[in-house]
């Protein structure tokens, strides 16, 4: 189990942490109704939690796409849940600059799949100190993810995960190889990212569709696995949700989820 999360409870529960969130800040009274029912749900399952949600949305396929409410704004957002709660919070950056103004709010920083390659931005988010999550890149292999977290450490810093988000297959579409686990977790602490491996990339209207019916087969293969976390982008009305709502799980969905989850983790820890 991971341990050096900060202000996790639960460490020795035997479960996987949960990092989840919406997939943009889209303002304060969304992300603390989000984050107060994730909360209550991961409490009852003693699931460590970790908010995720991004200040700013920096990788998207139309000029007029939501980006953001705002850095600043968004971050004191993100501080405030962490503060409210008593909960790590994670967000991710795009640019060198990103990193240590990101830092002042959060606890965990990530850099994109797409961004996972690009040394200077992986170097300036290390040296803040923070934990680093680093999103596998959709062109990459499991193994060749052991050259970036080995930037992390390089610059001083130890603390540093992988993330699987699927690799992409054909123009539109995104496949999760279950064989890559176990591989990434002999280099560093892994995390299947759920949501966003069911992405339907590059459509021809410029927005990003996706297939949220399969968000449990995907969890529960993941558990089945060994992951050591899960990450899922979650919101009351994924219909209106102002940036990748295809693909997102509906809030009231998720203690099922997880209850059926932690189930399958209660068997993969007895053998």
């Amino acid at each position: 189990m991971i341990d050096n999360v900060p202000k996790i409870k639960h460490k020795k529960s035997g479960q996987f942490f949960l990092i989840a969130g919406p997939c943009a800040i889209e303002g304060e009274n969304m992300a603390l109704k989000i984050a107060e029912k994730i909360v209550e749900v991961c409490y009852d399952l003693k699931i460590p939690y970790i908010f995720k949600g991004s200040f700013k949305k920096a990788n998207r396929s139309r000029i007029d796409s939501f980006t953001g409410i705002g850095d600043e704004k968004a971050l004191n957002i993100l501080n405030k849940v962490g503060e409210t709660f008593d909960i790590p919070t994670l967000t991710d950056i795009h640019e060198v600059n990103d990193a240590k103004k990101a830092a002042n709010y959060v606890d965990i920083l990530q850099v994109p799949a797409f961004l996972v390659r690009q040394t200077d931005l992986v170097v300036a988010a290390s040296k803040t100190g923070k934990i680093i999550n680093l999103k596998k890149g959709q062109f990459m292999s499991p193994e060749s993810m052991k050259y970036a977290v080995q930037k992390v450490i390089d610059s001083g810093n130890n603390n540093v995960w992988i993330t699987d988000r699927g690799t992409q297959f054909g123009y539109q579409d995104l496949i999760v190889d279950f064989r890559g686990i176990p591989a990434m977790k002999e280099i560093a602490p892994t995390i299947l990212d759920v949501t966003h491996s069911l992405q339907k990339p590059n459509q021809n209207d410029g927005v990003t569709g996706g297939n949220p019916k399969a968000i449990s087969t995907i969890a529960k293969a993941g558990i089945a696995v060994g992951v050591d976390g899960l990450f899922l982008e979650t919101h009351f009305d994924p219909k209106n949700a102002k940036s990748d709502g295809a693909n997102m799980l509906k809030l009231e969905n998720l203690k099922p989820l997880l209850n059926k989850l932690s189930e399958i983790r209660k068997v993969i820890n007895l053998q």
